[in-house]
């Protein structure tokens, strides 16, 4: 059974630094990566890496937010540095085998249950 458990969000201040980590079971995966929902919206594409290490990144987190991935342990993370108050939503980790999935959630058949990450001050 795939399962896919995200850890790491918490409150924080506009400035801060936050990682989010996303630990698989069940089977490894192409492509992993991260969605977020901010409240009244959809879900939007934040960045995904796959097993080579090849990133892609939405436009709106480049040169603030890192997505890394351990093999071996079967975990993906999303480093978010300098957080802002509109970085505030639940953020969820997908993962597919899908060869060069982009940034339709619907192209994502595996999804964790969320984590909350709220920048204010």
């Amino acid at each position: 059974q795939v399962q896919l458990v995200e850890s790491g969000g918490g409150l924080v201040q506009p400035g801060d630094s936050l990682t989010l980590s996303c630990a698989a079971s069940g089977r490894t995966f192409r492509t992993m990566g991260w969605f977020h929902q901010a409240p009244g919206r959809e879900r939007e594409f934040v960045g995904t890496i796959r097993w080579s290490g090849s990133l892609t990144y939405a436009d709106s987190g480049k040169g603030r937010f890192t997505i890394s991935r351990d093999n071996a342990k079967n975990t993906v993370y999303l480093q978010m540095n300098g957080l802002k108050p509109e970085d505030t939503a639940v953020y969820y980790c997908v993962a597919t085998m899908r060869i060069g999935p982009g940034t339709n959630p619907n192209e994502y058949e595996h999804w964790g249950q969320g984590t909350q990450v709220t920048v204010s001050s």
